[in-house]
């Protein structure tokens, strides 16, 4: 029973609080469906509101939009019927062509006819001429189109003929002065001075009484020099000298040097002779070989065989007309170099080959042959190259020149030999070589008169017209030639003209 109270107690409040509690949920549930209605009353009347604010915008773009539609085809049937008015323009004036192409057409056929008749006729009247022709000049046509064919292949022959004549005549012209000036400017590149040289040797003494002791007793030490040095002393009434004669050059420096240190030794006597003797020839040897290196050297041109170098050397001591060969060959090393460069020839071949152009003239006085079969022979043996032979072999024309350098180092070769002042020789030689010009040409047949002329360069030689014609003007021109580089030794080159006039003489009555 105790328990009774508080248990009916506790249902009792817990029914009051469900009751309690429940009419709060109630009262809430009814306070949120007013608020749901109040919002959805609100909401309608937004959607209402919009949907008014949308109709009124749509009303307002389908108004703009039919306006820009009715503006865009106002626009497009203006265009249209622009269109269509410029299309019937363009019938209109289509229709007027063709009327008028019509018209043409129809004028053209009755030109058409009118040319047809005229051809007709003028072909009928072109028949009649040429029966005409023909009957006239006695030609059918085709002889009269041969005729006429030959004559205008004639013309154009003698036409083309003078072209050709004109255009050589040009370019021996053009190349002439080309020629002079590639020469021109090798000569002025190059200004090698000229050595001419005697068959003798003077050396200076300090006294004449040094005469008698380079005699010696019974002229021992006179006779001991000669012997040693292959060399003549000629002592005679000139004052305080003695004259060295000899060809050899190398032997002729040889006793000079000798002499002139017995001389200042003061010790002259057969034994010291040969000891002066030999070491001069050791200097002299010393000094070719110097000479030959330092001309390679100026040049440029290496590899050289020792042997050349040293045959190089020995051509300062020899002459040729009076002209130092070893300055000639300088010279023309650097006038043939200067040529190829200007139209691009090989210019090392040229400047090896002008070098070593008359190396045989070294050793020509010892060895039987031309110095140019020396030269070669010696370049051979001692393995030069074969443009460099070549060239040197055809640089006096023993042979035909097969390259450019080749000709370049003849030119080269007779350019310094022709200089003025280059060569000389004795007036009573320049003479004889003149008569001799002269009697060469005088001694064929059909020469009426002859002169040198040129220093003796060029020989110009006069022909009897009645005997000899053109052709036979030439064939001499050629056979004198041969006979002068038979029979006349000269330096440079000789020129022979052959000159034939013809004379027309008539007499007025």
């Amino acid at each position: 029973m105790q328990w009774t109270v508080p248990l009916i107690a506790l249902l009792v409040g817990a029914l009051a609080g469900y009751l309690v509690r429940r009419a709060v949920g109630e009262a809430k549930i009814k306070s949120a469906e007013v608020e749901a209605k109040r919002i959805l009353d609100d909401a309608t009347k937004s959607a209402e509101t919009k949907k008014r604010e949308i109709l009124v915008e749509a009303r307002d773009e389908a108004g703009r939009l039919r306006d820009e539609l009715e503006r865009e085809v106002r626009e497009r049937r203006q265009e249209l019927q622009r269109t269509e008015r410029r299309l019937i323009n363009k019938e209109e004036s289509l229709d007027r062509r063709q009327e008028l192409f019509s018209q043409k057409e129809e004028n053209l056929a009755r030109q058409e006819r009118a040319l047809t008749e005229k051809s007709k006729a003028l072909d009928s009247l072109h028949e009649q001429a040429l029966k005409e022709l023909e009957r006239i000049s006695g030609l059918s046509r085709e002889e009269a189109r041969e005729r006429i064919l030959g004559e205008v292949r004639d013309a154009l022959k003698e036409e083309t003929a003078r072209l050709i004549r004109d255009a050589e005549a040009q370019a021996r012209e053009e190349a002439e002065a080309k020629a002079r000036s590639i020469i021109s400017l090798a000569i002025q590149k190059c200004a090698a001075d000229h050595v001419a040289e005697n068959t003798v040797s003077v050396v200076e003494l300090p006294n004449d009484e040094m005469k008698g002791r380079i005699i010696g007793r019974e002229g021992r030490n006179i006779r001991a020099l000669e012997t040693l040095t292959g060399v003549d002393l000629i002592i005679d009434d000139t004052p305080e000298a003695v004259i060295l004669s000899g060809f050899d050059p190398i032997r002729r420096e040889v006793a000079r040097l000798a002499l002139e240190r017995l001389v200042s030794d003061g010790r002259i006597h057969p034994a010291r002779i040969e000891e002066m003797v030999e070491k001069a020839q050791k200097d002299v040897d010393a000094l070719i070989k110097q000479e030959g290196e330092q001309a390679a050297l100026n040049l440029g041109v290496h590899g050289l065989h020792p042997e050349i170098v040293k045959l190089l050397g020995r051509l300062k001591f020899r002459t040729s007309y009076g002209q130092n060969v070893l300055k000639h060959s300088i010279e023309v090393a650097h006038l043939a170099a200067s040529m190829a460069s200007e139209i691009g020839a090989d210019v090392a071949v040229a400047k090896r080959a002008g070098l070593l152009h008359d190396i045989g003239k070294a050793v020509d006085h010892e060895v039987e042959g031309s110095h140019v079969a020396i030269g070669v022979n010696l370049l051979r043996r001692y393995r030069e190259s074969h443009d460099v032979i070549r060239a040197v072999e055809a640089h006096h024309g023993d042979v035909e020149a097969q390259s450019i350098e080749a000709f370049l180092v003849a030119a080269a070769d007779a350019i310094s030999a022709a200089r003025p002042g280059a060569r000389r020789e004795t007036l009573e030689m320049y003479l004889k070589r003149l008569e001799k010009l002269e009697e060469i040409a005088n001694s064929f047949e059909g020469v009426d008169k002859s002169y040198a002329i040129q220093a003796g360069r060029e020989i110009r030689i006069m022909v009897k017209p009645e005997k000899i014609d053109d052709l036979g003007a030439v064939r001499l021109a050629r056979d004198i030639v041969k006979k002068i580089e038979k029979d006349i030794e000269y330096p440079g080159q000789i020129k022979v003209v052959v000159v034939r006039e013809t004379r027309a003489v008539g007499y007025a009555k």
